[in-house]
């Protein structure tokens, strides 16, 4: 450990010397090096710009304005209500950023990345509401010192106190997590079979996207929601929705106070952990053990910090959650250690699609000694 202490040292030097800043510039060899570097430190100067640009891309539905075909400034302009002049600056940002692209002398079409956002419904539903997460890092120092009233910690106290169980506010973060969860259930379900296995009980299963996949799937499954009653209800409603009421069913009750239910072979806890603080993480996987059978399985979808195939992930959820009032991203490792207080062995990760919204993690109670 010394000795990394000092080459880092001597790195960190180096690298804050402008002298060896220019050095590096005017030697070929070098100078992509620090070209690179200097992007990225532009980047995360910018960063908070860049998310503004899809912002307002989205509070005016350019992408779906621009879904049917290319348009010209000024048609845009009218259908937004916003002056010609300020819009198309706006479009000449999102150029910049593969929103959009220009098309002949005074056209617009989607970029790359638009056409990709139409794709993934829960990334406009994210930005939607982002705008409080933009008024709480206004000032990061205070919010640092006291996220006591931040706006998300008020938008979202469902998810930050065990016991909360507001209906509106339960309905309004269950659907919101229900716009990306399509793609969450697609992923932790290619790389975990549920073949062979009789009944899934998802805690925190929220409005059922994830048990009804499971439940197309598999079809010798049965599957139980176990949410707050609020939400419980929206599950109950999808199952009936999806002709899949026989064999989904929704559980009311509070996965931090009260008994999980017992039977099921296999119980899913997906995107649960990172919301949560570590002391309410352990008294939530302490209940799933013991509702748990000798040979049943515990399956959990996480976003994680250190995800080496998502940089960046980490950064965003420390800052999110803290300003949510609750949770915090965990590395593989930590995850590994808590699964193992809670008495789970055989903890393993499996392949992920998108390791940027969910890695994929199985764990078996151990046996008791």
């Amino acid at each position: 450990m010394r000795l990394k202490n000092w080459l880092l040292t001597r790195r960190d030097r180096l690298l804050g010397s402008p002298a060896f800043h220019q050095s590096v510039l005017r030697f070929p060899l070098s100078r992509w090096i620090a070209r690179r570097r200097a992007r990225e430190l532009f980047d995360i100067t910018a960063g908070f710009v860049y998310s503004q640009v899809l912002a307002a891309c989205v509070e005016l539905d350019l992408f779906e304005r621009l879904a049917a075909g290319p348009r010209t400034s000024a048609q845009l302009a009218a259908a937004c209500d916003v002056p010609i002049e300020g819009l198309e600056r706006l479009l000449r940002g999102a150029a910049e950023l593969r929103l959009l692209q220009r098309w002949g002398s005074d056209g617009w079409r989607l970029g790359d990345l638009g056409a990709a956002s139409r794709g993934s419904p829960g990334i406009a539903a994210m930005v939607r509401h982002h705008h409080l997460l933009y008024q709480d890092l206004g000032d990061p120092l205070a919010l640092l010192r006291d996220r006591s009233r931040s706006a998300l910690s008020q938008y979202w106290a469902y998810a930050a106190e065990p016991g909360h169980s507001e209906a509106e506010n339960a309905q309004r973060y269950s659907e919101l997590m229900a716009q990306s969860q399509s793609f969450v259930a697609d992923d932790v379900l290619a790389h975990c079979s549920l073949e062979g296995r009789r009944e899934l009980l998802d805690v925190g299963g929220g409005s059922g996207v994830f048990a009804a996949e499971a439940l197309r799937r598999f079809p010798d499954l049965r599957a139980r929601v176990f949410d707050l009653p609020d939400v419980a209800v929206l599950a109950g409603e999808r199952f009936a929705r999806e002709g899949l009421q026989g064999r989904g069913h929704a559980l009311g009750g509070d996965m931090f106070l009260d008994a999980l239910p017992r039977g099921a072979d296999v119980i899913s806890l997906i995107r649960i952990l990172h919301d949560h603080d570590d002391d309410l993480v352990m008294r939530l996987l302490r209940g799933v053990r013991r509702a748990m059978k000798p040979d049943g399985l515990l399956l959990l979808g996480e976003p994680m910090a250190e995800t080496a195939a998502a940089p960046g992930v980490g950064a965003y959820f420390h800052l999110y959650l803290w300003a949510m009032g609750s949770g915090q991203p965990r590395s593989l490792a930590r995850i590994r250690g808590m699964l193992e207080a809670a008495g789970f062995a055989d903890v393993r990760e499996l392949g992920s699609y998108q390791p940027l919204l969910v890695r994929v993690l199985t764990a078996r109670p151990a046996a008791a000694s």
